[in-house]
Order: structure tokens, then sequence, then C-alpha cells
């Protein structure tokens, strides 16, 4: 498979996840297997640029290529603007956002929303298409809700504007994250078009992948929330693929030195105090079901230095290698 020029090797997509896929957690996936990384959306809005949230997002420094930033509006001249803006800034694919379900998103029409309005998705892709020289990407829903699943009309218009990928959630806007995704949907997309098509949603097990993929004949498949706190489930799912055969639970001392690293360079990414801060929820996801992690996650929430999170985690994570070599999960335990 290929976006344009850049070649991929592997068939694994990280979801873009608002809050989740900077550019530390983006740069750990790719590392652990995954073959394309999305960004977290950029704004179309002009004046929304110098704020530091968008500039840590346009940060793309040491990122292994492809670089893939994905914009976000509702007015065909920004989002192309938006476009040229971040290709300035080292984007090497543009991806367009058609699938975010947040109200605030939608309150302003981007996003899914964006699904309720066909010849309004054809002006914006359009648009992007014609302002840069490097590929341009989509994601979208089913459509906006059960009654109204749009995907394989919308699939035609981005075909016809010149996308060269396509990802697709499971779920319409108006289901969320509610109930099973549904593929049926995705396959149909796959019969449209002749462009790669990925899927998305609900994909948590290498098992869920094969079946996905059989199900859609989809090219890829794209991973969010199964991947927080779990990113090294990009190489289970990689070797189950190429081999049927599951790996060993990975070990203690490499997950604890694993998310070591990652503290670390969450600290230098974001700074210390908001790098603390944003620590926080990924120790969380990391130890949840793990043994003692509830007393752990209370006590690392007091904690507001750097160096003093990495030294709890140092201590938790010995504790938890004495007790057994591999990563063995538990029912979670209630808070303290």
């Amino acid at each position: 498979m290929q976006i344009g020029p850049h070649p991929l090797t592997g068939n694994l997509f990280v979801a873009p996840m608002a809050g989740v896929t900077d550019r530390p957690f983006r740069q750990l996936c790719k590392r652990l297997g995954a073959t394309l990384a999305v960004s977290e959306m950029m704004s179309s809005q002009p004046h929304l640029r110098g704020s530091a949230k968008s500039r840590r997002r346009a940060d793309h420094a040491g990122e292994v290529e492809p670089i893939c930033v994905q914009i976000a509006g509702a007015d065909p001249a920004m989002m192309a603007d938006a476009a040229r803006y971040n290709v300035d800034l080292g984007a090497q694919v543009i991806d367009v956002n058609m699938g975010c379900p947040a109200k605030k998103v939608c309150n302003v029409l981007a996003g899914s929303a964006l699904l309720r309005d066909e010849p309004l998705v054809g002006r914006i892709l359009d648009a992007v298409v014609r302002a840069v020289d490097v590929p341009v990407t989509l994601k979208i829903r089913t459509g906006w809700d059960p009654q109204r699943r749009n995907a394989v009309g919308v699939a035609r218009i981005a075909h016809a504007a010149g996308v060269r990928l396509l990802a697709i959630h499971g779920r319409t806007r108006a289901c969320g994250f509610t109930g099973n995704a549904e593929y049926d949907t995705i396959a149909a997309v796959k019969d449209e078009v002749s462009i790669p098509v990925v899927a998305n949603g609900d994909i948590d097990s290498p098992e869920k992948a094969r079946e996905v993929l059989a199900r859609t004949r989809a090219d890829a498949v794209m991973i969010g929330r199964a991947a927080q706190g779990r990113p090294w489930i990009f190489r289970e799912i990689r070797h189950f693929l190429h081999t049927g055969e599951h790996l060993a639970p990975p070990e203690v001392a490499e997950i604890h030195q694993l998310l070591r690293v990652h503290l670390q360079e969450l600290h230098a990414f974001y700074g210390e105090e908001c790098g603390v801060r944003v620590a926080r929820k990924h120790v969380a996801w990391y130890t949840k079901r793990l043994a003692g992690s509830a007393q752990f996650r209370q006590r690392l929430n007091t904690l507001e230095r750097g160096e003093e999170q990495v030294a709890a985690v140092d201590r938790y994570f010995e504790q938890l290698g004495a007790l057994d070599r591999r990563l063995t999960y538990t029912e979670e335990e209630p808070a303290a």
C-alpha cells in the first residue's frame, strides 16, 4: 500500500485522538509496530495558530515519516489555507476530519456534521486537494445517524476529488462510541472505490483485527482507544497477522522502561508542569487492572514534579516485577 509517494510497510494505523496522539505517543506507536500515525486535529481557524496548543501540535521534530496532519473545519477556503500552512510546517500527508463526533466540533458544522451536507463535502475536498501537492486523505463515519448512512456516497465524492485514502469509523455520529461498530458499510465502500480503505472501530485484539480485515476487505485497520496504555498492541497484531500465533505478554521490566521513557518525553515536549498533568492519564491507562494500581494512581496524582512522577513509577513497577516477570491483569481494584 502507498499514499502518494510514500510506501507503507504495514497495514496498522493509529487513529487521531485529541489529547492523546501527540508527537511522543505517535512516535511510541510507530516504534512498536504502527505503520502510520495521524496527528491530533488542527483547526483551520487562522486565529488559533498562535496558541501554545496549536504550536505543539504543529511540532514534528524528529518524527518518523510520513508525517500525517489532520485538519478540521467547514469552510473550503480556510481548509485549503490550513492545508498549505501545515504542509509548510512539514506535513507530508493532509488528513481531512469529517469523523469527529464531539459536540463542540459538530456545533460549528465541522467533523462528522459535514456528512449531512454532501455538496459541501465535495467543495472542501476539491479545495484541499487543489491547494497542496501532498496526498490528501479523509476520515469519516458511516453517516450522521443510523437512518442516514451515506458513507458510500461520501466515498464516491472523495474519490472524484482526488482523495488518496479513506478511513471509516464503523459508527454514525449519533452512535458516538456506544454499541458495537458495524463493518458492512465499510465493506460496501470498499466495493465502490479503488483507493485504499481503512477500517476503524472496536479493534482491540489481534483476532478482532483479522476478523475486521476479512469482513470488510479493507486495506488496513486503524486503532484508537485500544492503544491507550497498550501501544504494543500494534506489534501483537502484526505478529498475529503474519504468523497466526500470539506473542507472549510483555515483561514487566520492558513496560517499565517503555513508560519511563514515555513520561520523560512528555515532560520534555510539554514542559514539566503541563507534562506531569498530561502524563497522569497515560500512567492510568498503562496500569489499569494491574495489581495495586488504584492506590498507586491515587498517590501519583498528588505529585507535581517530573522526577517524582518517574520515581513513583520506578517503585511501582519494581514491586510489580517482584510478583511476576510478565504483565498480569486482574479485576480493577476499587479506589483506596
